[in-house]
C-alpha cells in the first residue's frame, strides 16, 4: 500500500490540516468588517466586531443621529428618546475533538479520527478568518490537551499540531480514562459565556451523566455536535464475511447471518435511541458526519450562509 495514501485515510499530519486553509476559503466567510461606534452614524471604532447590536433606548441627546430616534418610545413618553447601539464583540469559539480509541476506524473513506481532525481544523480556520477567538480541548483517552481561545494564528497552528499529533498510529485496547465526559466538564471551566462551541466525536461511549453535562455547557453557550459516523455503524450489508477489532485481535462475522443481522440492529437501534434522548434532553442540535465525505462538503450543509460558524 502506498505510505501517503495509508496516512491520508488513518492519520493525518499538520502539513494536511494546514492546507485545510484552502477548504475554509472555498466555504467563503467574508471577513469580519470593522465595527462602528457606540451610536450609530459616529465614527468607525478601532475595535474589531461583526457589526451592531441594539443595547438600549435613553433620552435623545444634542448630537445623537437622528435617524437613531425610536419613534414608538418617543410617542408614548412624549419626548424623543434615541436607541443605543453597541458593537457585537469577535466570539469565542471552542473546539472539543474526541481522538478517543473508537475514532481509530472506518469502513469506507477515512478514519473517524482523521475527520474529527480536519472538522476542528476548518472550523479553526473558518473562525480565525471572521476574527473570532479559537481554542480547542483535544482528548485521546489518555490525554487531554486544553488550549484557552485567542484571536492568534500561532494560536490556531499550536492546535492543528495537537490535532496531529494525538492521533492514534495503532489500535489501543487499554481502558480509557479521560473521556467525552471528562472533556465536556473541563469545557465549562475553559469557556467563556456565549462561546460557540462544536463538539466533535463519534458520541458512541456517552453515559448517563452526559445529557447533563452537555445541557450545562450548553445552558450559557451556543453548543453543536458534529457525530462522526462510519456507514457500517449503522447498517451492515447483507452478505460477506468481515473482521472487527476486538481486545483479543480481530473478530470475524457473517454478515448475511439472520441472528446476527438481528442483534446488530438491536444494538444500533438502542444506540440511536439513547443519544437521541441524550440530545433531546440537553437541547443540543447534533449533525452526523460521515466518514465517506470530505469534511468541507459536511460543514458547508452545516454552517450558516458563507460559512459563518456563529
Amino acid at each position: 500500500m502506498d505510505v501517503s495514501a495509508s496516512e491520508a485515510t488513518t492519520r493525518v499530519s499538520l502539513q494536511a490540516l494546514i492546507r485545510l486553509q484552502a477548504d475554509a476559503r472555498a466555504l467563503k466567510l467574508p471577513s469580519a468588517r470593522p465595527a462602528r461606534a457606540r451610536q450609530a452614524g459616529l465614527q468607525h471604532s478601532s475595535q474589531r466586531g461583526r457589526g451592531m447590536a441594539f443595547a438600549e433606548v435613553r433620552l435623545y441627546q444634542p448630537g445623537d443621529d437622528i435617524r437613531s430616534i425610536d419613534w414608538r418610545v418617543t410617542a408614548r413618553r412624549q419626548a424623543p428618546h434615541t436607541k443605543l447601539y453597541e458593537e457585537e464583540r469577535e466570539r469565542p469559539v471552542l473546539l472539543l475533538c474526541d481522538l478517543g480509541p473508537t475514532l481509530f476506524f472506518a469502513s469506507t473513506g477515512a478514519f473517524k479520527q482523521v475527520r474529527c481532525a480536519q472538522l476542528a481544523a476548518i472550523l479553526a480556520w473558518l473562525a480565525l478568518s471572521a476574527g473570532d477567538q479559537v481554542g480547542g480541548i483535544v482528548f485521546d483517552g489518555s490525554t487531554l490537551s486544553v488550549q484557552r481561545p485567542a484571536r492568534r494564528k500561532k494560536s490556531v497552528l499550536r492546535l492543528l499540531d495537537t490535532l496531529a499529533s494525538q492521533q492514534r498510529s495503532s489500535p489501543d485496547n487499554s481502558a480509557s480514562e479521560i473521556t467525552l465526559d471528562t472533556a465536556l466538564a473541563e469545557a465549562r471551566r475553559v469557556a467563556h459565556t456565549g462561546s460557540r462551541i462544536f463538539v466533535i466525536s463519534d458520541f458512541l461511549n456517552i453515559s448517563e451523566s452526559t445529557p447533563s453535562l452537555l445541557g450545562a455547557l450548553a445552558r450559557h453557550n451556543s453548543v453543536s455536535a458534529l457525530r462522526v459516523v462510519d456507514p457500517l455503524e449503522q447498517q451492515l450489508p447483507h452478505s460477506g464475511r468481515f473482521a472487527i477489532a476486538g481486545s483479543e485481535g480481530p473478530v470475524w462475522f457473517d454478515a448475511s447471518n439472520t441472528s446476527f443481522q438481528k442483534a446488530w440492529q438491536e444494538k444500533i437501534d438502542q444506540h440511536e435511541a439513547r443519544l437521541a434522548e441524550c440530545f433531546r434532553l440537553s437541547g443540543v442540535e447534533a449533525t452526523n458526519v460521515s466518514t465517506q465525505e470530505a469534511p468541507a462538503v459536511s460543514l458547508k450543509a452545516i454552517l450558516g450562509p458563507g460559512g459563518r460558524v456563529g
